[in-house]
Order: structure tokens, then C-alpha cells, then sequence
């Protein structure tokens, strides 16, 4: 700038108008300076060369010097440099001080974003016509930039005022405010109006008819926009008029929070560029007969089942073909699997028209039959189901399938993420392309439901995406009978989105070619960015909550106008026939063609004879259980070979890495496990090492999920080993095992329990060969994840006929850490059991795995190292699949008589469900004159106390070890043998919680000859002849004599309490000395 600088710095009429703070910025402070008249000369960029260019021109030393450059321009311009020349010429002609300075041309090319004044001469018209040889006045810059801004503010707020409600009675984000820079009178074109809606429109037609000059003047288009197409400038009408159609009209789109230039500019390309919403006939075609099934199906439904409720779509028919598009654009792009979420709402009408499921099925469900399965199933609006079909549209083959859920709404969120990402797992799809998930929402629940929020912030975790989620809002404007004012506190319902940075797409339902755009784009952006984003169907529902619920009690207002509002097919229907794309014929008949279709399979429906649960089955496990014994349970032995290679694995730094810097705690860890695979035994986190790496051995998929399970809670496991000094460097014994072994996956997750054990339950049921563990940070917290726990795990196999072998690991004992962190409230997990408290099934060899067969879930409170390492071995080698709670130690961790020799888990050694007591009392069982059962960790605290007071010999001690299915054949074997003894239970927990009503009616049940209870009969179901699962005839009651003098068994433990445990350390330990007194008084 050939120093320029340095001369504008000293000159005296400009000094005091120079921002000081920012000197170096001075051309951007001329051309905002409201004290100066910008005067610059547009012409082209000119390139001078001066032999005094290297010298400063005024170093503020002598005040004579700027009198002596006018004296010498005075005798030759020529011989001062340029810059002065054009000064003291701009001085002598008038200009005011201040205003005669202009600034040299640069050298340098024009920065980004930056381009010479030349380049707008075509655009100024009148106020360039000197051939850019006079001033350019400051307004064509500003009225630029002002058109920049207001190009910015319809994409950033334009959504405010597009026409999102078919009903046109409120607006989709409860304000009827206009945002003022939405108004181009905002920007000095006019008079600034009032900001509400109504007058906006009023005073902006009046602005423009005023200022009629500024309309039809032509501006440069930025960069950030794509309205002109192939055209680089257009008159501020046409900028105003495409940016009403693209942001204000059925389309509102929230996108400007996105932190990527990238994906906004793709967004604004997507949604600006001229003509991007034409369609071709064909096309509206297939929209008008996808509208005509889904109105068509709903019709059916209500004439033929008039007074049951079945959740119908009607308002929102427009679901169905938005579905068929994000699935059509997806396949196209190379997804082959989708996996759908879904709330009551249309789910029949998506069972048949998206994922055309048999409608013989579907009608089946109305009709009171009786099922052919065993379980105790569910309404036909809450079942899920799996299809594989041809796509029509793209010709490809494509895999559907819609999880079952139930009422509570946005449940089934995470458990539809954990089975996406397991079939991308499983089919290597590590960026998401071919398999992928889309989620369906309600308004109400998208926004009041906090687990919405717990799966969003499961989407970019590296163990946790599914690589892009499409979400679908059903937004009916109302909750139950809840207005959206009352319902959230956010403007839209969507907001929740936002934090992950989710485009946002409202869409007005009444019209389907504004919704296709949307559904494609969706597709297209899932596909580019592998991101979520969600659509807003903004719609109705035209009748109450459901069909037999009334509707005008609450909303009377919005209902009148819901009853005088036509179709969105008949409206659609018309404008097509105005078109002349369809015939008044052609209309007619695609709607009689499907009303057939759902006669036949009417008459058909009402053929059968029983219903099948088999049939909705959302995630089927082809091949699992053909060929297998039901009842045969593999062996969960190891060779000692294999256990010790797994230890010495687990107990060493990376091999051929001596540079890898392990903590000093750690490696003191690493060598007490080396010490212990040397003598032969294992502490707990040994054992579930040896677990996990005997079944990746076997090729078994591991995932061990949870907060902190890397390291553990309790700083015991150490599955991730960390370099001391670089960032990020990680090692992972358990990956390095074997050449050919199965994955292992150990992830710390979110601090979320609802949402990851949901996800982590989808999780294990895609595939039954993986043991997929579950980990609470303490058991305690499992309780906010109790949804999934009693909706899906517990009833979900009854229910849905859906087998999971999903491991829950709830660290559980009273230690004395206060109420939260000293219960995993195991009574809960044994309360929702479906054993009979009062049968006692007929003792066979395949008592065990019967027992295990028949129930809902497994229970147990393992109490050594080597019982852990056989229960979760079990869990693969049983021929069927069913959920395992575990209550997990903590104390027990490090407890140095919680240890295992490997001799109880080498082959030939299994789960043991009952411990008995190998103490002295056994030699001599007719002596003992008390026998103790309890389970987990109190027993180390009754076997220390016994000892103390020597009275092994007196009272033996048996543990529990799986408490349901409860092990009446054990417990019984074990009272018979201890003929003489006093029976008690004894626990740590109060009396109200911990085992204690669980088992006492089962123990009364084992040791009384008062009841000779059958089961109920059974169907021959499914499952029954699957796993042979019959009653047996011949079976007779197992128990004593009813002459016999029944034996009764006493509690031993806490009183009744409110609170799972005390707060203060002292009383924790004057409880314990209470019980261990009790437990041992003879």
C-alpha cells in the first residue's frame, strides 16, 4: 500500500476521525464511516512503479513537509507521487477536510469475499453512469450489504412465516410475530411497519408499490445463496419473490445453526436453486396412488371396525407416501436395511403400506381368536414385524423391519439405534450405508420425552452411531388433549434436534410435493453427511386420541375447523385433474382397485381360525434354533491351556511395544494377575476376563457397555490400558487374544442409563450368538432405566415372542455408602419373575434347563470368581436366549477369600445354583443344629463370624447362588441333608426388600407336604414344540408326605425400612453386628 498508512496517520483534518484501537483496519473503517462520503474512483486496478515507493512519505517529524509537497506539485504534479497528486487535486477542487484523501490502488489480488468496485458498474445504474469516473456513493454499498443480510435472514428465519399448518389457524412455532428483518423495509427500502403477521403483509405491499425504483433495481448475488441459478445478479422483486417460495411458503427449514459452511450451502442448494421442486407427471402420479392406499386403508379400517380403536392416520395420510420416499431415495443410494421406530399412531397403516405386510394379518388381529403360540402377546398397535421386499421404485431388494414397543412413547428410540448398529456391525457397514435407521414421532412426546434427548446424544459416539438417523415428527398439533402452548416451552416441537446440530424440516402435510421434497432431501442429506435430520409433517388428527374418544370437549374450536377441512387426497386429487395429469376416471378407479384389495383379504382374515404372535416377529435369528437340542445345554468348562493364556494375556503390557508408558498403579496390577494365573486361581475381574476371552476364542462377538467399563467403577478391570504420554494411544488385551477370535467391543458410554440400555437390548437382539453385557455405574442407578427394564426385558418375550440374552451387571451389597449406593433392589428384578411361587416342577435330569426354558428372565448373586466366569458362559451355551440380571460385588472385588482355583473352572465343571457349606459342619450334617442360606456377599460376612465364634460344626452356611428360576431340587436336597437344623435366610438388605419374599413362599413350597399343585396347561405353541416345552401327565407332586410335619424357615437380617440403607457409617455397622448376631444364635 505503499505506506499509506504511515501519511493517513499524520494528516490533520483525518487524525481525530481514526479509530484509533485499529489502525491497520482503516479501509474498512472509510467505507463504514458515517462522518465520510466514500470517494473512490471505480476504475480498473492500475499498477504503479515509484522510486520512492520503499521511503515513508511522512515520519511526523518536520510540519514544513507537507507544505513542501504542495509547492512542488504546484510546479509539476508529475514530481510528487501519485497518491498526493490525487490529494491536493481533490483539496483544490472543493472537497471538504477529510474527504480528499483517496486511497492507492492495490498491488495485491482481491482477498475472499472481496472484489474491485469496478465489478459492480453493470449493477448501479444511475449512480455509476459517469463511466465509474465520478464518486460512488456509500448507499450502493450499504443496499448491497442489505440485500445480503435479508437473503440471510430468509434463510435463517424465514421458516418463522412459512404456511406450515394445513388448518391455517396457528403458527408451527406459537408465535404469530414477524421477524423484522424478514421485512425488507427493514433495511432503509422504506418505512418500518408493525412486526405482527397480519400487518406485515398489509404494509410490505404498500412499501413496495412506494419504493417501486428499489424493486425493480439489480443486485449482485453472494455467494451463500443459489436463487439466481446460472444468473450472478437479479432485481431486488425476483430476489424477494424466490426467497418467499423457497423459505415462506409449505416448506419452513431450520438449518442456519449448523456449524459447516459445507452443509448449509448444500442445504441452500437443495432448497433455492430454480425449479428444484418440479416434478414429472409420473411422479405425481405414484404420490396420488400411495394417498389414495393410506386414505384407503384408514377407510376400510373405520367402516368395517367402527368402534375399536386402532390409532388410525387420518390428518396425516401423507406419512405413508413420505415413508415410500425416504425409502425409495435411500435404497437408491445404497441402503438395503432399515430399521423402524415407531409410536401407536399409523402403525397398521405403515404395517401395510410401507411395509406391506399381508393385510390377512393385519385384519386377523380384529377378530377375538385364539393364538396359536404361547405368550401372552399384544395389541395389534404395538406389534412390530420384519420384511424382506422388492422395492417397485428402484428395483432392488430391501429389508424392513418395525421393533415392537409399547405404550410409552419414544421408548423404543434407543433400542431401534442398538439394533441398527448391530447389522451394521455385523455386516461391516462401518460408515452406515447400507444399513440405517428412521424413527417416527410424535409432536407431544418428541419434545416432553427425555429419553429423545439420551438417544440424540448417543448419534456421534463412536461406539454408538448408527451413522445418520432420519427422523419423522407427526406433528398434530396437539398432545392427547394437550395444546402445544401447554405441552413445551420451546417455539417448535423439533428444538431438541438442534443440539446435534439436525437439520429441521417443517413441512405443511396438505402438500404432498412440498413433502416429497423434503422426504428426498432428508435421504440425500443422510447419505452425504451420515447425519440425523428430521422432517416435521405439520397435520391434524381427525378424530380424538383414538377413534371412540371425543375430541370437541377440549378443542372445540380447531375441531369445527377440522370437520369443514377436505382430504389432503381429495385436494390433491383436484389439482391433479386441473393439471390434467390424472382423469376424474383414472382417481376413481385407483381407489376402487385397492377397496377391492382390502375385501379380499377381508374375506380371507375371516377364514382363519387362530392368530399367530410368530408372525409379527421383529427380529428373527435365522437358523438359530433349528438342529439344536432344547433342553441340552453345552458344556462351560475350559481347558486350563486357555485359561492360562487368556491370564497371562490380561497380565501383560503390548508385546513388541517398550515404549508404550503403562501407569505404575497399573502395572503393580498387571503383576498380581501374572502372580495369580501362576498359582492357579482367579479374583473377579480375572474371571470375566476368562469369560469374554473363552468365548472370542469360540468366535463370539463381547460388547461390554456402560459408564466407566473401560477401567470398572471400582478401578478393577483395566480392559483399555492407556500410554502415560500420548494422547489417545490405547491398548486392549482382550482384542489380542487369538488370530481368528470374535470382536470385542468395551465402550464407556454416555452418562445415560435409559437410553444406552436400551440401545445395548436392541443391541443383543439381532444376533443370539454375541453376549452383549450391560453395566450399571452402581446398581442403584438402574432405576432410571426401569422403563426399559419392565416394558421390553422382562415381559418382552411373552409380549413379542422375542428372545434377548442381554447381560445387566448391577454392582450390589450394603457397605455402608449410604442409600444410593448400596442396592441394585434386587426384590424388583424377582417380583417381576413368572415362576409359580407354588409349583414345584417335577424333578428330572433337565430340571435346571427346563426351569430355565420356562421363565422370563434369570436372577442370581454369584458369590465367587469362578461361578461369575460359568453364568456368563451360560448364557452362549444354552440353546434359546433369555435375559440375565446379575447382581455383581463390590467389596468381593479385591476380598481375599473371593477367589477361584481353576479347578472350578476347568471341563467338567459348571454353573453351581446352590453353593453347599464344605466345612466341618458337612462331615457331620446330623449334628448341625442351624442351617443358613443366603446369597452374594454376606455370606463372607457370616463365615468370618462363625469362625470368630467357632461354631463351624454347629451351623453350616449354604449359598444361593441363581435365586430365580428358584432351585427347588437344591434347597431341598440341602434341608433333607441338615435333617436336625433350624432353617433360616439370612441378608443384608431390609426385610421388605433384598430376596426374602421371593423365597420364602418357594421354600415353604419345597419343604411343606401341604400342596399338590399342578401347573397350568399350556398350548402346544410355538415356543412348546420348539423346545418341547409339555406338560407332563405323569408328573406327581414332588413333595414330602402330607403327614409329614412340615419345617419352616425364619428371616434373619434388617427390619422392614423405606430407605434401601442407613446413611451414617456407625449405624451401618451396628445393623450388621445385629444380624450376624441373630444369624448365629443357636
Amino acid at each position: 500500500m505503499y505506506r499509506a498508512r504511515t501519511v493517513l496517520t499524520n494528516l490533520v483534518p483525518l487524525a481525530s476521525l481514526i479509530p484509533r484501537a485499529a489502525p491497520d483496519r482503516f479501509a474498512s473503517w472509510i467505507l463504514k464511516s458515517d462522518h465520510i462520503l466514500c470517494s473512490i474512483t471505480g476504475t480498473d486496478i492500475r499498477h504503479y512503479s515509484s522510486s520512492v515507493a520503499t521511503e515513508p512519505f511522512l515520519n511526523g517529524s518536520s510540519s514544513a513537509y507537507v507544505e513542501e509537497m504542495y509547492n512542488a506539485w504546484l510546479a509539476d504534479p508529475k514530481s510528487v507521487h501519485v497518491s498526493w497528486d490525487s490529494f491536493f487535486r481533490n483539496s483544490t477542487a472543493g472537497a471538504a477536510p477529510g474527504q480528499a484523501y483517496q486511497a492507492p490502488p492495490s498491488l495485491a489480488e482481491p482477498g475472499r469475499n472481496q472484489l474491485p468496485i469496478t465489478s459492480l458498474a453493470p449493477l448501479l445504474g444511475a449512480a455509476g453512469a459517469p463511466a465509474l469516473g465520478g464518486q460512488v456513493n456509500e448507499k450502493v454499498i450499504d443496499d448491497h450489504l442489505a440485500v445480503q443480510a435479508i437473503i440471510r435472514s430468509y434463510q435463517i428465519r424465514g421458516h418463522h412465516i412459512a404456511k406450515l399448518d394445513p388448518l391455517g389457524i396457528s403458527s408451527a412455532d406459537l408465535d404469530d410475530k414477524h421477524p423484522p428483518e424478514l421485512l425488507y423495509s427493514h433495511y432503509s427500502f422504506g418505512k418500518r411497519p408493525s412486526t405482527t403477521y397480519s400487518q406485515h403483509l398489509q404494509q410490505k405491499v404498500a412499501s413496495m408499490m412506494e419504493q417501486e425504483g428499489d424493486m425493480d433495481r439489480v443486485f449482485k448475488l453472494p455467494s451463500t445463496t443459489f436463487i439466481g441459478g446460472k444468473e450472478k445478479a437479479l432485481s431486488l422483486r425476483e430476489i424477494l419473490s424466490r426467497l418467499e417460495n423457497a423459505y415462506c411458503r409449505h416448506i419452513g427449514v431450520e438449518f442456519m445453526f449448523i456449524n459447516s459452511l459445507e452443509q448449509c450451502n448444500w442445504i441452500r442448494q437443495k432448497l433455492e436453486t430454480p425449479g428444484v421442486m418440479e416434478i414429472s407427471s409420473e411422479e405425481k402420479r405414484l404420490i396420488l396412488a400411495r394417498l389414495t392406499r393410506a386414505t384407503g386403508f384408514e377407510a376400510f379400517l373405520a367402516r368395517k371396525w367402527s368402534s375399536e380403536k386402532r390409532f388410525g392416520l387420518e390428518g396425516c395420510e401423507i406419512l405413508i407416501p413420505a415413508m415410500k420416499a425416504v425409502i425409495d431415495k435411500s435404497t437408491e443410494l445404497g441402503v438395503e436395511s432399515i430399521v423402524m421406530g415407531m409410536p401407536h399412531r399409523g402403525r397398521l397403516n405403515v404395517l401395510a403400506n410401507v411395509c406391506r405386510k399381508p393385510l390377512e394379518q393385519i385384519f386377523t388381529q380384529f377378530a377375538a381368536l385364539e393364538a396359536a403360540d404361547d405368550g401372552s402377546g399384544d395389541v395389534k398397535y404395538h406389534l412390530g414385524t420384519y420384511i424382506e421386499r422388492l422395492n417397485r421404485v428402484t428395483n432392488k431388494n430391501i429389508r424392513l423391519a418395525v421393533v415392537a414397543n409399547p405404550s410409552h412413547l419414544e421408548a423404543v428410540d434407543p433400542i431401534v439405534q442398538g439394533k441398527t448398529r448391530a447389522e451394521q456391525f455385523y455386516r461391516g457397514d462401518g460408515e452406515g450405508k447400507k444399513v440405517m435407521s428412521l424413527l417416527l414421532h410424535g409432536d407431544a412426546a418428541f419434545c416432553g420425552q427425555g429419553i429423545v434427548y439420551e438417544t440424540f446424544h448417543l448419534s456421534d459416539l463412536p461406539d454408538y452411531t448408527t451413522h445418520g438417523t432420519i427422523h419423522i415428527v407427526v406433528n398434530n398439533q396437539i398432545g392427547f388433549t394437550t395444546d402445544p402452548r401447554h405441552s413445551r416451552s420451546s417455539p417448535y416441537c423439533t428444538d431438541v434436534a438442534r443440539v446435534v446440530n439436525a437439520p429441521i424440516f417443517h413441512v405443511n402435510s396438505d402438500d404432498p410435493e412440498a413433502v416429497m421434497h423434503v422426504c428426498k432431501i432428508a435421504a440425500e442429506w443422510r447419505a452425504t453427511f451420515h447425519k440425523d435430520v428430521v422432517i416435521d409433517i405439520v397435520s391434524y388428527r381427525r378424530n380424538g386420541h383414538n377413534e371412540i374418544d371425543e375430541p370437541m370437549f377440549t378443542q372445540p374450536l380447531m375441531y369445527r375447523k377440522i370437520k369443514t377441512t377436505p382430504h389432503v387426497l381429495d385436494k390433491y386429487s383436484k389439482r391433479l385433474i386441473e393439471e390434467g395429469v390424472v382423469t376424474t376416471e383414472e382417481v376413481k378407479d385407483v381407489r376402487d382397485k385397492y377397496e377391492k384389495i382390502c375385501e379380499e383379504s377381508y374375506l380371507n382374515a375371516r377364514k382363519e381360525t387362530h392368530i399367530k404372535y410368530k408372525d409379527w416377529l421383529d427380529s428373527p435369528w435365522s437358523g438359530f434354533f433349528e438342529g439344536k437340542d432344547p433342553l441340552k445345554v453345552s458344556p462351560t468348562g475350559v481347558k486350563e491351556d486357555t485359561l492360562v493364556h487368556i491370564g497371562k494375556r490380561m497380565s501383560s503390557p503390548p508385546p513388541n511395544a517398550a515404549e508404550f508408558v503403562i501407569h505404575k498403579g497399573i502395572e503393580r496390577i498387571l503383576r498380581s494377575r501374572m502372580e495369580m494365573v501362576e498359582s492357579r486361581t482367579v479374583d473377579w475381574a480375572l474371571g470375566e476376563g476368562m469369560a469374554f476371552g473363552s468365548l472370542l476364542k469360540e468366535g463370539i462377538h463381547v460388547r461390554l457397555s456402560g459408564q466407566d467399563v473401560e477401567r470398572g467403577t471400582f478401578s478393577h478391570r483395566h480392559h483399555v490400558l492407556h500410554h502415560q504420554l500420548v494422547d489417545k494411544a490405547t491398548y486392549r488385551p482382550l482384542c489380542h487374544l487369538y488370530p481368528d477370535q470374535g470382536p470385542y467391543t468395551v465402550c464407556n458410554s454416555s452418562l445415560s442409563e435409559f437410553g444406552v440400555l436400551g440401545f445395548e437390548l436392541g443391541y443383543s437382539m439381532t444376533n443370539p450368538n454375541a453376549l452383549v453385557c450391560w453395566e450399571a455405574q452402581f446398581g442403584d442407578f438402574n432405576n432410571t432405566a426401569q422403563c426399559i427394564i419392565d416394558q421390553f426385558i422382562s415381559s418382552g418375550q411373552a409380549k413379542w415372542v422375542r428372545q434377548s440374552g442381554l447381560v445387566m451387571l448391577n454392582p450390589h451389597g450394603l457397605e455402608g455408602m449410604g442409600p444410593e449406593h448400596s442396592s441394585a433392589r434386587l426384590e424388583r428384578f424377582l417380583q417381576m419373575s413368572s415362576d409359580d411361587p407354588d409349583y414345584f416342577p417335577p424333578e428330572s435330569e433337565e430340571f435346571a434347563v427346563r426351569q430355565l426354558h420356562d421363565i422370563n428372565w434369570i436372577v442370581a448373586n454369584c458369590s465367587t470368581p469362578a461361578n461369575y466366569f460359568h453364568i456368563l458362559r451360560r448364557q452362549i451355551a444354552l440353546p434359546f436366549r433369555k435375559p440375565l440380571i446379575l447382581m455383581t460385588p463390590k467389596s468381593l472385588l479385591r476380598h481375599p477369600e473371593a477367589k477361584s482355583s481353576f479347578d472350578e473352572m476347568t471341563e467338567n465343571t459348571q454353573f453351581l445354583r446352590v453353593i453347599p457349606d464344605q466345612g466341618p459342619a458337612s462331615q457331620n450334617p446330623s449334628s448341625v443344629k442351624k442351617l443358613l442360606f443366603c446369597t452374594g456377599k454376606v455370606y463372607y460376612d457370616l463365615r468370618k463370624a462363625r469362625e470368630e465364634r467357632k461354631l463351624e460344626g454347629d451351623i453350616a452356611i449354604s449359598r444361593v447362588e441363581q435365586i430365580s428360576p428358584f432351585p427347588y431340587d437344591l434347597i431341598k436336597k440341602e434341608c433333607a441333608k441338615y435333617s436336625n437344623a433350624s432353617l433360616a435366610w439370612a441378608q443384608e438388605e431390609a426385610k421388605n426388600q433384598g430376596s426374602w419374599t421371593y423365597v420364602q413362599p418357594r421354600f415353604h413350597t419345597a419343604l411343606s407336604g401341604s400342596r399338590d399343585v399342578r401347573p397350568p396347561i399350556q398350548r402346544e405353541g410355538f415356543f412348546n414344540k420348539l423346545f418341547g416345552g409339555k406338560s407332563d401327565d405323569n408328573a406327581t407332586s414332588q413333595l414330602d408326605s402330607p403327614n409329614t410335619k412340615p419345617r419352616i424357615i425364619s428371616y434373619v437380617g434388617r427390619p422392614t425400612a423405606a430407605s434401601p440403607a442407613t446413611g451414617s457409617k456407625m449405624q451401618h455397622l451396628k445393623e450388621l453386628n445385629a444380624l450376624l448376631d441373630d444369624a448365629l444364635s443357636l
